[in-house]
Parts: C-alpha cells; structure tokens; sequence
C-alpha cells in the first residue's frame, strides 16, 4: 500500500508546459489520467498510484518545490530566474515551451534613440529582475511598473514606453502595433527539484529524473 511519505509529487502549470511535459512523462512510464482542461480537479492521479500531478500557476511552481508541496516540478527559466532558484536542484534543460524575452515598444516610439540619450524609460513588466538586469547592463535608467496581464496595453495608453515580455510569434504584438526591439535571453523549461526530497526519495526521483534526460536527448 502506497503511503503519502511514498507519494511523488509533480507541480506543473496548465497549457503548453503540461502539454509538452506529457511525453517526457510517458518515457518515465507515467501516464496522467485526467484532462486538466476538462477536469476541475487541481490534484490529478497517474496510472502511478505513488505519483500524482498537481496543477498550480506557472509563477508558483518554484514555491510548491522549494517548501515541499511538490517533490519536483517544471518551470520556465524567466520565472526561475525571478524566483532565484533558491533551495532548488535544477538537474535538467527539458529544451520544451521555448520562448524568448523581449523588449517591445509602440511602431512610432524611437527606442534606439531613447536608449541612446539616457533618457529614463518607464518600463512596464512582471520579470523586474530580468529587465532590471538588462536595462543596467547597458546603463539606461529606468522605472519598472510590475504588471501581471495584458502588457500590451501599457505603451498603447501611455503608461509606459516599452514592455519587457515572453514572445513566441510575435503575432500577439503586430496585431497590437508594437515592434520588438531587442531580444533580452531565450527561454526553455527546467526540471527542478526539492532537495531534501532528492534525500528522502532518492531511487523514485532519479529513476524520473534519468528518463526525463534520456528524453530530453533523444529528441535533441
């Protein structure tokens, strides 16, 4: 019988990151057996009975792990970075939901000269060390405004002249008429793990841990 000590859990988000998770996953022999997008359930069984996958936010994944809600989990590099990794075994570059982070402004907005006159520039953001980091590297000044939704919106209504945010496409940004001016890091998603649980459940973890490189190789 399975004990909770024996339970493995994973934290992922909902959307791409659970999607592109799923086949790493089945190279580990775990199947998740309900739908996330059609479920309301937040904690979701495998055909595991020792591990199970939670549902939390993206931003929160880190957290889950770090403070033992979850034994490991998956999670964009640009919210690692925010969170600052710490208490965190990072073991693996899954190489899945790759992105980039950006900066944007508006079609009429002349950021190469803004830059170039040390002009402050108000930025608007929810990665502030990311784009707190950049912006000093070059040595522009700049005001953060940390925003959580609809970052396009911040040069259309003047709140702020450029926006620091994840691109895929690009697609997003055209059809609001904003242009991407410079490209700050790519972005791909990392296994992490909690590392008293890397202690605790050694074998169950590095068996997980093995296939998800072995994986993450094959496809590479």
């Amino acid at each position: 019988m399975t004990t909770q000590d024996d339970v493995i859990t994973l934290a992922l988000s909902k959307g791409r990151i659970f999607e592109e998770t799923l086949p790493l996953l089945a190279a580990a022999g775990i199947e998740v057996l309900e739908d996330p997008e059609k479920s309301r359930k937040l904690i979701l069984p495998t055909n595991r009975p020792e591990v199970r996958v939670v549902l939390v936010r993206a931003t929160d994944v880190p957290t889950y792990v770090q403070y033992g809600g979850a034994d490991l989990g998956v999670t964009g590099k640009d919210t690692l970075i925010e969170h600052g990794g710490q208490g965190l075994y990072q073991p693996l570059d899954l190489q899945i939901a790759k992105c980039r982070v950006s900066v944007a402004v508006r079609q009429d907005f002349d950021y190469a000269s803004a830059v170039r006159q040390g002009a402050r520039l108000n930025v608007a953001t929810k990665y502030t060390s990311i784009a707190r980091d950049f912006f000093a590297a070059k040595g522009v000044h700049v005001d953060m405004i940390k925003l959580y939704g609809s970052m396009e919106l911040a040069p259309l209504t003047g709140l702020a002249d450029a926006i620091v945010d994840l691109v895929s496409t690009g697609s997003t940004l055209r059809a609001n008429h904003l242009v991407e001016v410079e490209r700050i890091m790519d972005i791909s998603s990392h296994l992490v793990v909690n590392q008293a649980a890397l202690k605790l459940k050694r074998e169950p973890l590095r068996r997980i841990i093995d296939a998800f490189a072995a994986a993450t190789e094959r496809k590479s």
